[in-house]
C-alpha cells in the first residue's frame, strides 16, 4: 500500500507495539482487528506524505522550478512510455479474455489455477488461451484491428498492481474488459 517496503516494514511493527498494549478481551476476530489497523496506519502514514508534499510545494519558489530538468527522473519517462506502449500492443492484438490470462500468468506469475478459479475456464483453457497470446503477440503479420488506444484509467490500474501490488482495480479492469467484449457479441 505505501510502496516502500522500509515504511511497510516499520508500520507493521508500530501496529503490533500497539496491539500489544491493548486489552485482547475487546477484540472478537485478532487477524481482522490487525489487518483493519495495518490498513489504517498505511492509509494515515499515506495522507502525511500528502500533507508533507503539499506544504513543500505551497513553499517552493518559482525561481526554484526553473531546473526542474536537472532532477527528473528522466529513465522513468521513458519506462513509462515503453509499459504504455506495449499495454496499447496487447490491446490491440488480443482479445480482452487473452489479454487479462496473458498479462496475469506473464507479468503477475498467477499460476493456471489462480486464473481457472478467477475466470471460470478450465485450467487448460487458461494454458491454451495464454499459448495463443503469445503466439499472437510473436506474429507480426495477425489480422489488423482499429487501433484503439488503451484507455488512461487501464494503464494506471496497471502501473499500481506492477508497482505497489494493487491487483484488486487491474483485476476488475480486466473482468470489465471482458465483460463489454461478451456484451458486444
Amino acid at each position: 500500500m505505501v510502496g516502500s517496503i522500509h515504511d511497510a516494514e516499520d508500520i507493521v511493527q508500530e501496529t503490533f507495539l500497539k496491539w500489544l498494549m491493548t486489552e485482547k478481551e475487546k477484540i472478537n476476530n485478532t487477524k481482522a482487528y490487525l489487518i483493519k489497523a495495518v490498513t489504517n496506519n498505511c492509509l494515515n502514514h499515506l495522507e502525511a506524505l500528502k500533507r508533507k508534499k503539499n506544504e513543500y510545494l505551497d513553499n517552493l519558489k518559482p525561481s526554484e522550478l526553473i531546473d526542474w530538468h536537472k532532477f527528473a527522473d528522466l529513465k522513468k519517462i521513458d519506462l513509462d512510455h515503453e509499459v504504455s506502449h506495449a499495454l496499447d500492443v496487447l490491446h490491440r492484438k488480443l482479445e480482452p479474455l487473452e489479454k487479462a490470462i496473458f498479462l496475469l500468468r506473464e507479468v503477475f506469475n498467477f499460476e493456471y489455477e489462480e486464473l481457472q478459479h478467477l475466470f471460470d475456464k478450465k485450467k487448460d483453457n487458461c494454458r491454451q488461451l495464454f499459448c495463443r497470446a503469445k503466439e499472437k503477440l510473436s506474429n507480426e503479420s495477425s489480422r489488423i484491428k482499429i487501433d484503439i488506444p488503451t484507455p488512461k484509467s487501464f494503464l494506471n490500474s496497471f502501473k499500481k498492481a506492477n508497482a505497489l501490488g494493487h491487483l484488486a482495480d487491474f483485476i476488475q479492469h480486466l473482468g470489465s474488459d471482458i465483460s463489454t467484449k461478451l456484451k458486444k457479441l
